[in-house]
């Protein structure tokens, strides 16, 4: 089984939002065979709070443009590590501390990576000098 159509459309306009407001590091998984939750995830990070929450909103937006809501949203109101859940897929965008903290692609490592559109690859921490 692999991820939707549907599914990696959604994923490349969150990682084009994320991109637009310099997420770092961003990467997407097809989790489908390892879970019957979702399809993928989307893995993006940030250097500070506010950007974290800049790049919920513009996910947001992008996302409710394409016709889809989040049916779960987590972790807010501290802005270090917020969970987008559209069921086909799920977006974290995490703080970089806890992004290298936790170690998600670690988790996911087995997953195929979903190729993303060169304008939705994100800034790498040695970019930001």
């Amino acid at each position: 089984m692999t991820a939707t159509d549907r599914a990696v459309e959604l994923v490349n306009i969150a990682a084009e939002a994320a991109a637009d407001k310099l997420a770092q590091e961003i990467i997407a998984y097809d989790v489908s065979d390892q879970l019957v939750i979702t399809d993928a995830f989307l893995l993006c990070s940030a250097p500070n709070d506010r950007q974290v929450r800049s790049i919920v909103d513009e996910v947001e937006d992008r996302l409710r443009a394409a016709g889809v809501k989040p049916v779960r949203r987590e972790g807010e109101r501290d802005g270090r590590w917020v969970l987008l859940d559209y069921v086909e897929i799920v977006v974290h965008i995490q703080h970089e501390e806890e992004r290298g903290h936790y170690g998600l692609e670690r988790l996911w490592k087995d997953c195929p990576e979903i190729t993303l559109p060169e304008t939705a690859k994100g800034r790498s921490r040695t970019e930001d000098g």
